[in-house]
């Protein structure tokens, strides 16, 4: 609330909120549209491998070259201009920044920006999920011993559904289940950024207008971006993953409050406090109408009769008992809504969603046969998709993390549809990331530590219990 008016407030008094950008992409150009338009805001830096990139696409979104004119941060900070350049921690070190936004989308550099921004004592709101989904306990626990904020991305699923979940539980109400939509059918798994467009629904001249990445954007058709979305919402809200996985139930909006109630009462849930994805389309792969594709939902419990009571008076969508309802946004706007974010963690020191536990994990699961000797190439690639897992079983079974999946070659061959192990490949032991991970898994200890002294300070570990079979992804 109020987070506007806190806004031009600091912009009346001269004192905006500091920005550091590391990583120019879609998403990122979505907030540098926006950026502009944000009272008590100023953007002082975008770093990227490649500056002629972030600076093109910052006048494909209407800035003036005279914006991003600055040749330093120190004039940068001085005339309200912005800095573009390629070395990232020169500008997280800049005493002009105050927040910095990790929107690379590559999990192990974003761990390295992470921490060094915790280092030189900067918030941080980390828009690449995919490091949040494997390490975000991790990281949040970091943030803390330097006694700055690590968020969510306001604008992404996960942290919107972290709203909900909060207004929900705010409210009184016990939390059901929660999620976000999702165009899907089993065959989807197998796709790949070469077949992307024809699936996705838009044409390859409308993907090339957009500047739309086909990687990435096959992330998220082939079931690894929501397994990585979803993971992060539990770890955050504390919800738990389902023990057999995501399995992309069908349902409109109006459908959610009987789909989102267990299996006992005529849903489909194994338990309450899960998540869940559902599709867009039935099994004949025909639309939905009122389909919630692109947003985001909680399903909650009037576990009264004073509450279903209510329910009934003011007319609230329930399933056919009465008993659950759902509220949801849906749409999301990605980068566009990443003023939230920055408003929240610069104004209030309050996280738009933050990982507090470690309940879910994302194993990277094999498209196909692999062969002895190739390179996995990560989420959205042609190698490898990501299934949610329990984080009890993936540690456990030493699954390996869908965001260590990338670049790394494998040692023995790996069948269609099995999760890949740790032994499975030649991982890099020594980035900051694995040795993060490996501190987190010591701290469960479910398996002997492999990496790193020490381990998380204090860090309080909840594993939910579940079966010792492999499920399918």
């Amino acid at each position: 609330m109020n987070l506007f008016a806190k806004l031009a407030e600091r912009d009346a008094q001269g004192k905006p909120l500091r920005i550091g950008l590391i990583g120019a992409g879609k998403f990122a150009t979505m907030f540098l549209h926006q950026a502009r338009r944000l009272p008590g805001v100023h953007l002082v830096g975008v770093v990227d491998l490649r500056p002629e990139v972030a600076k093109s696409n910052m006048a494909f979104v209407g800035w003036m070259p005279e914006q991003y004119s600055a040749h330093s941060l120190d004039e940068a900070a001085i005339t309200g201009a912005t800095h573009v350049g390629d070395d990232y921690r020169a500008m997280v070190r800049h005493p002009a920044i105050d927040i910095v936004i990790e929107c690379t989308g590559h999990p192990v550099a974003a761990v390295d920006h992470c921490l060094y921004a915790f280092e030189q004592g900067k918030h941080v709101v980390n828009v690449t999920v995919e490091a949040d989904a494997f390490v975000g306990l991790g990281l949040s626990q970091a943030a803390d011993r330097a006694g700055v904020v690590y968020s969510m991305a306001y604008g992404d699923q996960p942290a919107l559904v972290c709203d909900l979940v909060d207004w929900a539980r705010a409210c009184g109400f016990p939390v059901v289940a929660a999620g976000r939509g999702h165009k899907w059918l089993p065959h989807y798994r197998q796709s790949t950024p070469e077949t992307v467009w024809e699936n996705w629904g838009i044409s390859r001249e409308q993907a090339e207008r957009g500047r739309l990445n086909p990687k990435m954007f096959n992330s998220f058709l082939d079931g690894s971006k929501p397994a990585i979305e979803s993971a992060a919402i539990c770890n955050a809200c504390g919800l738990d993953a389902p023990d057999e996985g995501l399995s992309f139930p069908p349902g409109s909006v109006d459908d959610l409050p009987n789909l989102m109630r267990p299996v006992a009462e005529g849903g489909i849930l194994p338990r309450k406090g899960t998540v869940e994805v559902i599709s867009c389309l039935r099994h004949d792969g025909s639309m939905i109408p009122y389909d919630i594709r692109n947003g985001v939902w909680v399903c909650f419990e009037g576990d009264t009769e004073y509450l279903r009571n209510c329910f009934a008076e003011y007319k609230v969508m329930t399933d056919t008992t009465g008993r659950y309802s759902v509220n949801y946004k849906r749409w999301h706007l990605i980068g566009l809504e990443l003023g939230i974010s920055i408003a929240s963690v610069g104004l209030r020191r309050e996280a738009t969603g933050v990982a507090r536990e470690f309940r879910a994990d994302v194993a990277a699961i094999a498209k196909r046969s692999l062969k002895v000797g190739e390179i996995l190439d990560g989420e959205g690639g042609f190698t490898v998709t990501g299934g949610l897992r329990p984080a009890s079983l993936s540690v456990r079974h030493g699954y390996l993390p869908l965001g260590l999946a990338q670049n790394v070659r494998l040692l023995r061959p790996v069948a269609a549809d099995t999760a890949l192990t740790w032994s499975d490949v030649a991982v890099d032991t020594t980035t900051n990331a694995f040795r993060l991970r490996m501190d987190i898994e010591k701290c469960i200890g479910l398996v002997p530590a492999a990496g790193s002294e020490g381990g998380l300070s204090g860090a309080s570990m909840k594993i939910a219990e579940t079966k010792d079979e492999y499920y399918g992804p």
